[in-house]
């Protein structure tokens, strides 16, 4: 057998296979089946010796290929020629499929598919069919595209293989429409996208566009514009560039960026504006008396804009002012970016006001005045305070302190002071002040005065010892033109402030009273009254008794202010409001009664006086009954200290 089948070769040969196949099928009694029954065309039949043969077993079957936009086949992509992916699916009867679902694969960054869902209903041909696009016009290399679907339970796939080749991109010649702008005009930039001789109109492609005054902020356009049929336009518009602006367009994917110039028109000035002056409150001293926070120099600056607001640089601006006595250090100078620019004055030896005109020269038109504008008014002062106008005044004049110490964060109270220079102006701020007092203490503890803020500035007072006052200690600006009080209970406050050459200084007294009633004097009288009930005499049922008190402390000083008066445990009487009701702040004054702050001429007693009313409540009452009414005066501090002074006043028929 094997020497036989090595002997079988050629035509020959297979002639004698087929003749000896024939001999056998006709010895079985094959053949002559029907062609039209179920399993024609040879897969089954019946031969006249009733024998079968078993059918071949099939499973369904999916075939894929490539077109180009033309339908002819290709597997070669690029950004301009997308190809069109082809599934074909059939049954294990290999009859086509109808509805099923395909779907496709493929690696992103090679291509990618439309629709974007990657999927395709098969139609009655069995046939499903997607575009395939390149991922990028940059994309490049070979990819396999893998498509998958289900017939009946069995999953059936099919695969080709595509090159992607980078896609040659050009940018046509970039237009603008017009090329010459006026100030703040406006023109359209378009930009064709070519593939080769034609427009590439495949997908879209996002083109940037940039300029140096778009980057300026001085012109506006769209940075990126996505092309529509193969072209990119955007809309320019001027925001004051005022100059040549160079345009360049460019794209990933294309090489070479393409460009063009546009002729922008400057926008001309409207007006100068006054933007402010330094020092800020406008005012600065005259020749010679600058230093502590003065300055003789004023800094004035304007800004130059165009008729949309707009700051314009490079523009001249001159200056000049109609007062003789102060000089422009700069006449003359040239807007900045931001369209600002600056001047300096320095004053003169006089005190004036003037104010600064800015203009722009050449700008009038048709015989009228060049553009200008005014600066604020800015003072010259001498700045100085004066002893005339150094004003120094207290909260209080008379604290509850003899015997009572202030805390630490609650001042007995405040002292102000106010200067004023020769011309009745505030001084500069942050003129220094500094107090100084010979009883208690003054000011802050990181410093013993106050820095003026518009003219004037203020300092706690607390009571704390020492409270005897030691004349001339501690020796003060005050002290060494007059001399201190030595009354007890007084204390002497001096407020003063120099410039190394010239001091102004005033002082005040402030009383430590103390916290109980020592001394009352009734009606004016000289004479205390003396301890024990107060008689008031008598007087008729019909009438009222009015009388006065005043009330001074162990030191013949005033009561602490604030102190309350009040009428209690009256009994056989009615009595009105004491008036005043509480001890007001009473000023150091002489015997007869002038006032005197300072307290140099404080003499006698200082205590405030009150006004007493009292009746019987029974006027007119008849029968008329005789009776003796008793009542107590009440004095209490702030601190609470309570002063009882007891009285009787008889009511009579007669």
């Amino acid at each position: 057998m094997n020497n036989f089948k090595h002997q079988i070769a050629g035509p020959r040969g297979v002639r004698l296979a087929a003749l000896a196949m024939a001999a056998l099928l006709a010895a079985c009694g094959g053949g002559g089946g029907n062609p039209g029954a179920p399993g024609g065309s040879g897969n089954t039949g019946t031969g006249t010796g009733g024998g079968t043969t078993t059918p071949v077993a099939t499973t369904p079957s999916m075939t894929l290929a490539f077109a180009n936009a033309g339908g002819v086949a290709s597997n070669s992509l690029t950004g301009a020629t997308p190809l069109t992916a082809r599934a074909t699916v059939l049954d294990k009867d290999k009859k086509p499929v109808a509805n099923a679902i395909v779907t496709f694969a493929t690696d992103n960054n090679l291509g990618v598919f439309s629709p974007t869902a990657a999927t395709a209903l098969t139609d009655v041909n069995g046939v499903a069919t997607i575009t395939l696009r390149a991922a990028s016009l940059a994309a490049g290399g070979a990819g396999t595209v893998t498509a998958t679907t289900t017939v009946g339970d069995t999953t059936v796939s099919a695969s080709g293989n595509y090159s992607v080749g980078a896609t040659t991109l050009t940018f046509g010649t970039l237009t603008a429409s017009p090329t010459s702008l006026q100030a703040y005009g406006s023109t359209v930039l378009s930009v064709d996208l070519m593939a080769g001789a034609a427009k590439y109109t495949d997908q879209q492609v996002n083109v940037s566009f940039s300029s140096a005054c778009v980057t300026a902020g001085k012109a506006t356009l769209a940075a990126t514009v996505a092309t529509n049929n193969g072209t990119a336009q955007t809309v320019y518009r001027d925001k004051g560039c005022a100059n040549n602006d160079t345009i360049t367009v460019s794209a990933d994917g294309v090489a070479r960026a393409v460009s063009t110039t546009l002729t922008i028109a400057p926008p001309a000035a409207a007006s100068v504006q006054f933007v402010g002056a330094s020092p800020t409150n406008q005012s600065i001293v005259i020749q010679g008396q600058g230093g502590n926070g003065r300055t003789e120099t004023a800094t004035l600056t304007f800004k130059v804009v165009d008729i949309f607001g707009n700051a314009l640089a490079g523009k001249q601006v001159n200056f000049s002012t109609t007062t003789p006595s102060v000089k422009i250090n700069k006449a003359s100078d040239t807007t900045d970016a931001e369209g600002s620019v600056v001047t300096t004055v320095n004053s003169g030896s006089v005190p004036t006001s003037f104010r600064v005109q800015a203009t722009l020269p050449g700008t009038g038109s048709n015989g009228g005045a060049d553009i200008s504008t005014m600066s604020d008014s800015i003072v010259v002062t001498t700045g100085l305070p004066v002893q005339s106008a150094f004003s120094l005044s207290t909260g209080s004049f008379n604290i509850e302190g003899w015997s009572v110490d202030s805390s630490p964060g609650t001042p007995a109270t405040r002292l102000q002071v106010l200067l004023a220079d020769a011309f009745g102006n505030p001084v500069p701020d942050g003129t220094p002040v500094v107090f100084q007092t010979n009883m208690g203490a003054v000011g802050t503890a990181d410093k013993g005065g106050c820095n003026t803020v518009n003219g004037g500035c203020s300092v706690d007072f607390r009571a704390q010892n020492p409270r005897v006052p030691v004349a001339g200690k501690p020796a003060t600006p005050c002290n060494a033109i007059s001399p201190d009080s030595t009354r007890a209970g007084l204390a002497t406050v001096c407020a003063s402030s120099t410039d190394g050459k010239n001091t102004v200084y005033a002082k005040t007294g402030i009383f430590f009273s103390g916290s109980d009633v020592e001394y009352v004097y009734m009606d004016r009288s000289s004479t205390p009254l003396t301890a024990g009930t107060v008689d008031l005499g008598s007087i008729s049922v019909n009438g009222t008794k009015v009388f006065t008190l005043q009330f001074n402390d162990l030191n013949k000083n005033p009561m602490p202010a604030g102190s309350r008066v009040d009428i209690t445990s009256m009994l056989n009487g009615t009595a009105a409001a004491v008036l005043p009701a509480t001890v007001p702040s009473v000023r150091p004054h002489s015997a007869t009664g002038i006032d005197d702050p300072t307290g140099v001429a404080a003499s006698g007693p200082q205590g405030s006086t009150h006004t007493f009313s009292i009746s019987s409540g029974a006027a007119g009452v008849v029968p008329c009954v005789a009776k003796q009414a008793t009542f107590n005066v009440v004095v209490t501090t702030p601190a609470g200290s309570s002063t009882v002074i007891p009285f009787k006043l008889s009511f009579t028929c007669s």
